[in-house]
């Protein structure tokens, strides 16, 4: 059993790719119709959040400039849920580009995303190529006594390392 165990968790770090889950159709802010996966633009980002998520608001800078890199190689589709809040205004005060969805909950439970931010990097196969839940790091002395916006800071390059590396994979450098 050990063994197994220490085999799953290998293959767990070679970024073993799983097939999406079940496609899903939502409106969009602005009104438009989606059913994805099938219907995305290039290599799509999924990201769900919520506009109270100190992780989220940490994280979403780095993804608009992930965004500006890559350009019309990615769409990001952001699905708000467990929010209150009006996740237009997070959106507009920011300038981000995101196909934002403001009622993904549904989504949200169909995927296995149990807390946010959740994200996924899906290539135009429709192969899963990140999940953030997978992406581990070590805590360093003196982590567990910050705040959840001081951990947020810390964790979000970190986490936008890592959907780099993953799209410089899927997409390749020499975009």
């Amino acid at each position: 059993m050990r063994s197994l165990t220490a085999a799953l968790l290998l293959l767990a770090s070679f970024g073993v790719q799983a097939q999406v889950p079940e496609s899903f159709t939502l409106e969009s802010l602005e009104g438009v119709s989606y059913t994805l996966p099938d219907e995305q633009h290039g290599v799509g980002i999924y990201l769900f959040w919520a506009s109270w998520c100190p992780y989220c608001k940490a994280l979403m800078p780095h993804i608009q400039s992930i965004l500006d890199e890559y350009g019309d190689h990615i769409t990001v589709y952001a699905l708000n849920f467990r929010d209150r809040n009006d996740p237009a205004e997070l959106i507009a005060e920011n300038g981000y580009g995101f196909v934002v969805f403001p009622d993904a909950g549904d989504v949200a439970a169909s995927w296995g995303v149990h807390g946010t931010p959740g994200l996924f990097i899906i290539d135009e196969s429709r192969t899963v190529r990140l999940n953030l839940y997978d992406v581990i790091a070590d805590n360093p002395p003196g982590y567990d006594a910050l705040s959840h916006a001081q951990k947020a800071a810390r964790r979000a390059p970190f986490w936008a390392a890592r959907i780099r590396e993953t799209l410089d994979e899927v997409i390749g450098s020499g975009r």
